[in-house]
């Protein structure tokens, strides 16, 4: 007589269709939690849109001009609201629809699956959360600041009499000043966002790729000068062509890969002091001697 696993999968027996309703039903939920905060987002779409327009009127006040964003269309500014509200909406129901994923997803995963994956589920909105703060805060202050350096305040011109007149040196330089479109200013500062803020999931991402088993410190480390060329590539595609944001993308998105590998590493010495408890390595083995994780042998060790 044996002993029942203890790390069995949720018994279940309904059908196929049975589990195509209930994703269909969560999809419904997730998508009814989204309007309704789209709705909400759209009620007070103008303080956020407030929000977002702080850092360039913080450097047109720095530099004695008003801060005013002019439409180019007619409707360009209910576009504007309606652009605020699908991106407000998806942020208010982020969690929501998190819930409703890890809840359709969990009952087909092993108890020690669901404890690993957990952590990962809720480091992934907090690291989004970071990288568009750090956009936000630091990055875009300083792209506007770079950008805005290029105005030119006009010069007053001169009387012109004589030979001055005949020459034309008493006419005064051309003003060059900022007067941007608001449709234009939200999709920037938006890719801004979006693409520090998804840079920054990187450590997630390859954590839990450490976790299965499909990546590994070394491998990581042996392939650091082709991501130094990726990551530079990436730079040069989400951001604008000024060499400083560009070179703060860099610097923090290889600060993560860095990061990762030490979070893969440690994922491994966890892994290797747990198969050695187990006795499936012994005190001079390591992982490589198992081929990999070797994550089919752990599984039968624990059966």
């Amino acid at each position: 007589m044996s002993d029942a696993p203890t790390d069995d999968i949720e018994d279940s027996s309904a059908p196929l269709i049975e589990h195509l309703a209930e994703l269909r039903n969560r999809i419904i939920r997730s998508v009814m939690a989204f309007l309704v905060g789209m709705i909400i987002a759209f009620l007070v779409w103008n303080p956020i849109f407030n929000f977002l327009t702080d850092p360039i009127c913080s450097q047109l006040n720095e530099r004695g001009q008003d801060c005013g964003l002019i439409l180019i269309k007619l409707q360009e500014g209910f576009f504007v609201a309606i652009r605020i509200s699908l991106m407000g909406g998806f942020i208010l129901a982020f969690p929501f629809i998190s819930y409703q994923m890890w809840r359709f997803v969990a009952p087909g995963l092993y108890r020690s699956e669901k404890s690993a994956f957990l952590p990962f589920l809720i480091a992934s909105p907090f690291m989004f959360l970071l990288g568009a703060s750090f956009a936000f805060y630091i990055v875009i202050p300083l792209a506007f600041d770079f950008f805005l350096g290029f105005q030119q305040v006009g010069g007053v011109p001169v009387p012109l009499e004589g030979e001055v007149a005949a020459t034309g040196d008493g006419l005064g330089n051309a003003g060059i000043t900022f007067q941007g479109s608001v449709a234009e200013y939200l999709t920037l500062t938006i890719k801004f966002i979006l693409a520090f803020g998804l840079c920054f999931q990187l450590p997630v991402l390859l954590s839990l790729m450490g976790k299965a088993g499909l990546v590994s410190s070394k491998g990581l480390g042996e392939m650091r000068k082709y991501a130094v060329v990726g990551i530079l590539v990436l730079a040069a595609l989400v951001t604008p062509p000024d060499v400083i944001t560009q070179i703060i993308l860099f610097v923090a998105v290889y600060g993560l890969y860095e990061i990762s590998i030490q979070l893969v590493k440690r994922i491994e010495r966890k892994r290797v002091e747990q198969l050695r408890r187990e006795g499936v390595l012994g005190e001079d083995e390591d992982l490589d001697d198992l081929g990999g994780f070797a994550d089919d042998d752990e599984d039968d060790a624990k059966a």
